[in-house]
């Protein structure tokens, strides 16, 4: 069986399967992600604005696992755009993880400062408080003109994405940067809802004695996509983790590929009305 990791353009490892703690909330996230590291992931993904920061770094600090073994991801908030705000904000957040250094960085929205922050996460980069950078969220002409201009070419962008989000467009403009797609809701959530319900996937997953979520999982990451499924259920964590043990034939990935239906995401991230409310509330 083939690693479950990647690697980035920089040469780091990644790890194509996470623990993603979006809504989890403050009071629940160290407990949360405890389970998870017990489970097995080492890839935990928070943001500033999930608020959870630091019930992840008290879970982490009490893993007992060595800091060299887990992969930490968190992103750059709107409020926290621009050079000085995005640099002050990344000494914050390792503050708050109880770390010295995150294993990527993203800018969460694209919006925003996003030019100021990115020479913050270069700075933080070449310090060394950082390992790899990257964008979230970034649709296809907004990522081709951000990654024109920076120095640094983003090494991963997080978009929606799952076996009803493809997100098959922005592929090939991924591929000219060797930019690697992480996908958030890779079980649905955001508008996307059927996918652990989907006869075509439970199908396949009976082949292999393996769920319908499993299957959905390990189609994204057999593609080279960095999945970050979110549940606050031990067992379900669990289920979720063993997708390794199985590969998906040709014709299975090509039959997957047929359930698309949205290919940019439920959410419109270039929506006027989303970004006036984005830059209103939060820039």
């Amino acid at each position: 069986m083939e690693t479950n990791k990647l690697t980035l353009s920089n040469g780091v490892e990644m790890p194509l399967l996470g623990y993603g703690v979006f809504l989890v909330p403050p009071q629940e996230a160290e407990r949360c992600v405890s389970d998870a590291l017990s489970v097995g992931y080492r890839l935990i993904d928070t943001a500033q604005a999930y608020a959870n920061e630091e019930g992840v770094g008290e879970a982490i600090a009490k893993s007992g696992i060595r800091r060299e073994d887990l992969f930490l991801v968190t992103k750059v908030w709107i409020s926290n755009a621009g050079e000085s705000r995005a640099a002050e904000s990344i000494d914050e957040s390792l503050r708050k993880l109880k770390t010295d250094y995150v294993d990527l960085l993203l800018i969460h929205q694209a919006y925003g400062d996003v030019f100021g922050s990115w020479r913050a996460i270069e700075k933080a980069y070449k310090a060394g408080k950082v390992r790899a950078i990257g964008v979230s969220n970034f649709q296809a002409g907004r990522f081709f003109d951000f990654a024109h201009y920076v120095d640094v070419k983003p090494m991963v962008n997080q978009l929606q994405c799952n076996v009803m989000i493809q997100q098959n467009g922005i592929q090939p403009l991924l591929a000219e940067t060797d930019t690697k797609m992480m996908a958030w809701g890779p079980l649905g959530g955001q508008g996307v809802d059927g996918i652990v319900k989907s006869e075509v996937l439970a199908a396949i997953g009976s082949k292999h004695g393996k769920s319908a979520a499993q299957v959905a999982l390990r189609w994204l990451t057999q593609r080279g996509i960095v999945a970050i499924p979110k549940s606050s259920h031990k067992e379900r964590m669990a289920q979720n983790f063993q997708i390794f043990d199985f590969q998906l034939t040709d014709e299975e990935m090509a039959l997957i590929a047929t359930l698309n239906q949205h290919d940019t995401g439920t959410v419109n991230f270039q929506d006027p009305q989303f970004v006036k409310y984005l830059i209103s509330n939060y820039g």
